[in-house]
Order: structure tokens, then sequence, then C-alpha cells
């Protein structure tokens, strides 16, 4: 430091000889500043570093324990990544509160660790216990593997476990993957509102809302808040239908509520859809191409960017599903007509609890048959009687049997994952179809979109947790959303 103290100036040297306390604080924070400093890092970055000898801090959480006389090893993990960390440390370091469960700040310096099954470690000089946890008490015991059936009753702490991490950092890519899909693609993302007075599936399956502390509801001296009734949405379609008005290409991706009395495993009162809406189209088959399009490329990214994440679901969940997805991105997807699906469940062997007849909607057990009986090779089904389809669906006006421009995709194991349909651009026959079932002027807006500059076209919703129970092979709707909606659940 001569050079620096030359460049000082004579009066502040002169103040510091006098005052030798200052002096002292001087020298102490030069070596302060000269120590090096740890960096703070994710465990998935130490983890493919090749660093050795470099000082890092680590956050997380322990996975395991084991204190011998001499020494103390640690398994810790931040969520980043489904791998642990091996912390290496001297038994001075341990500490009675450090315990499976709780929550570490450890610094250290990287080194190359001798066994084969991992690259690096961390030799710890100091561990800080930031978050005591008692391991009687934790409901997930530090040898056991959980079922996903236990594990559903701790939805406040599930994500800890290593099988519900998987699924969070799968369902974080998969919403990325999808998004990025839609951005290659030229579609324009579209916030659609989660308020609406639309009831776009025509089934009454709403949670209408209005302001709380009323204790009836509306009346003259007080009216609905938006001045008419209004719910959670259960589907973004009619909203984008408005802007293929301006834009060829439009999404969204948001959740959807549905009021159904249900506590099965395939139901949820919240959950997620991604929806398209392509303009400029006559074509279901345009339709049907983005979806197997969107299908597999999302899955292909999934597979490449969470292996380890996927493994773990393939390996433990549902074993043998890896060879089934691949089955399924392998082949192209299959095409049959409602007619011919109705035609098959009529001549197959199996005993149905529904029956199946032309102008029935098609229950999962005929889906699932279907599916299998294609070879376990995703199926499209197109043009549904008209009368199954909500007033949207384009009339293909044909005789005898009445059908309308609609595809449902179906999947192994779970029946139905997207459903769409061209829509009736024809002004008169979809005036002529809101008029039947009373609801013209509730719709009037929707028939001026018809109006003024309107064109062909078409689009589609997919329900995203059931796309994420098709690629992982899992059972229950309920294991693949953070936090499931259902009725009689208890909210968080």
């Amino acid at each position: 430091f001569s050079n620096l103290f030359q460049m000082l100036p004579i009066k502040f040297l002169h103040l510091c000889i006098r005052r030798s306390c200052v002096s002292n604080h001087l020298v102490s924070n030069c070596k302060f500043y000269c120590q090096k400093s740890s960096s703070k890092v994710r465990i998935c970055q130490v983890l493919s570093s090749q660093e050795f000898g470099k000082n890092v801090q680590i956050q997380g959480w322990v996975r395991s324990v084991r204190s011998q006389k001499e020494i103390l090893f640690l398994h810790v993990n931040d969520g980043s990544t489904l791998q642990s960390l091996q912390v290496v440390a001297n038994a001075e370091l341990y500490k009675r509160c450090l315990t499976f469960g709780s929550a570490v700040k450890i610094s250290g310096t990287l080194e190359k660790s001798p066994h084969k099954k991992q690259l690096v470690e961390l030799q710890a000089d100091s561990i800080q216990v930031i978050g005591d946890c008692n391991p009687v008490d934790y409901p997930f015991k530090i040898k056991e593997r959980h079922s996903l059936e236990y594990i559903r009753q701790f939805p406040h702490l599930r994500c800890r476990t290593k099988t519900f991490g998987s699924l969070l950092r799968i369902r974080s890519e998969a919403s990325t993957a999808i998004q990025s899909f839609f951005k290659d693609n030229g579609f324009v993302q579209i916030h659609t509102p989660v308020i609406t007075s639309n009831d776009c599936e025509g089934a009454g399956e709403l949670f209408q809302i209005e302001p709380a502390g009323r204790e009836q509801g509306p009346s003259e001296d007080e009216p609905h808040f938006f001045s008419v009734p209004a719910f959670l949405t259960v589907s973004g379609q009619l909203h984008l239908e408005v802007m293929t008005g301006a834009f060829p290409c439009v999404y969204t991706f948001g959740p959807t509520f549905r009021a159904e009395n249900s506590q099965s495993r395939r139901h949820l009162a919240e959950f997620y859809m991604v929806e398209a809406e392509i303009a400029f189209t006559h074509s279901l088959e345009d339709i049907t191409t983005v979806m197997e399009d969107l299908f597999k490329t999302a899955t292909e990214c999934i597979l490449s960017r969470c292996s380890e994440d996927v493994e773990l679901y393939h390996k433990y969940v549902a074993p043998g599903h890896m060879d089934r997805l691949n089955h399924m991105l392998k082949n192209k997807f299959k095409v049959i007509s409602y007619t011919e699906a109705v035609d098959v469940l009529k001549h197959s062997q199996q005993n149905f609890a529904f029956r199946p007849e032309w102008g029935c909607d098609l229950q999962t057990e005929h889906e699932k048959y279907l599916v299998q009986h294609c070879g376990n090779i995703p199926l499209f089904v197109i043009n549904y009687p008209y009368n199954l389809k909500p007033f949207y669906a384009r009339n293909n006006e044909d005789k005898p049997q009445h059908t309308a421009a609609a595809v449902d995709l179906l999947v192994p194991g779970i029946g139905e994952l997207c459903g769409g349909s061209l829509r009736e651009e024809r002004l008169e026959l979809l005036k002529s179809r809101l008029e039947k079932t009373g609801l013209k002027d509730t719709y009037q807006w929707y028939l001026e979109l018809r109006q003024f500059g309107s064109v062909p076209h078409g689009g589609f919703g997919m329900g995203f947790e059931r796309y994420l129970q098709c690629i992982l092979g899992v059972d229950n709707i309920k294991d693949v959303i953070p936090f499931p909606r259902f009725s009689h659940s208890c909210v968080l």
C-alpha cells in the first residue's frame, strides 16, 4: 500500500498517525477487503461446476444428516434440481437443530468428490441453521417413499417432497415450452378476463360472484356490481374470437373455473387452460395440425430439459410410461369421424356402463377404448352431432346425419385432452341458432363480430393439468396442480 499512502494528503496522514485507533481501523479494513468473499449460488449450478477451490455459499433444506466422530455429512437441496449437494464438514460444526427438513445457509469451498456418483462436494467452513424442523412432528420421514395419496393430505408442505418438487419444475418448464411454441409460430398472447358475463360452454357450471358482505342477492336498491350477473370464466374462447378480427393467430393461457360438484380424480373447480384461435381457415385439419404440433413440440422440450424429473415419475409413479409416451411422439395422430367411432364402440365386445348410441356424447370409458382400439396413439374424433355442440360450432349442413365441424383429441389413459371446432361465421345461421336457444339478446355483440370484417376461423382448448397427466402417467388430476380446488376441499 506504499503507493496508496504516497497519494494521500499530508494532513490526513498526520491525523492518522496522531489517532492510532483510526490507523488500526484502516489496517483491519484492508485485511477484510483483501479476503476472498463467498459467491451465493444455486445447487444446480454447483453440481455442474468444476471450479474446484472456489468459495461459495448455498442456501437450502437438509435432506439427510450423518454425523460421525470426526466428520459430518449433509445432503442439501434448494429446489433448483432433483439432485442434492453433499456437504462435508468438521464434526464440531454439528448442532442439535441440524435435522432433516431444517433450512440452512452454508459457506465453504468446492472440492472434487472422491465418489464416482458425484462430481463435486462442498467442504463447509460454516453452517448456520436458519429454520428449525422437528423431525418427529414433520409428516415426511427421511427414509420413507411417500405415495401421492399420502402427500396430498399436506398441500401446504408437499412441495418439499422430491416427487412434488419434480412435478413443479416440470410444470414450470411445460408452461414455458407452450408459450415458446406459440411465440415461434406467430401467435399473439391475449390476456382474457377472469370475470365475465359469458357462459361459453353453455353447461351452466358457473361460479357467480358478488361483493362480500351482502346478506342477500342483488335487488333494486343493490343491483349487480357489474350491472349484470358476473361469473368466473369457464373459457377465454369468445374473447379470443373477438381478437381474430384483428390478428390471424391468438392464444391465451390462464385459470378457468367449473362449478362441478365432483370429487373425482378427473375434475377440478379451478384449473388452467391453453386456448388458441386461428383466423382465415375453413379446415379442421388446420386446427388438428396445431394441436398435434403443440403436443409433440412441448413434450419433446420437457423431456430434454427435465429429464431427471420426468424419469422419477416414469420410474416410481408410472413404470413403463416412457415407452408409451415415445410411442405417441413417434406416430402421427389418427383421425376418425364421430360416426365411425360409434360404430367401433357398438361392435366391440366390451361391456360399457353407458351404451354407445349415435347422438349421445362419448363418455370417458368410450374415449379410452377408442384410443386402445387405434393402437394407443392419440386420436382425433371429428364431426360430432350438431345438437351436442355449443351455438358457435360451425354447421356442416350434411344429411342425413346433421353434424358440426368439431373435434376432440383423445389420448391414452386420459380420454379427452383437447376440444375445438370451426366457428360459425355465417351470420344468418348463427342468428337462427341463437334465436332457437333464446340467447340472441345476450350474444348480440357476438353477432356483430360477423357483421364487420368477419373471417372464417376456428380454435381449440387444452387442459393443462390433463396434459401433465398424459405425459407423466399420473392418475389423479389433483397431483399435478400446486393447490387443487375441488368441491368440499379446504382452500388455503
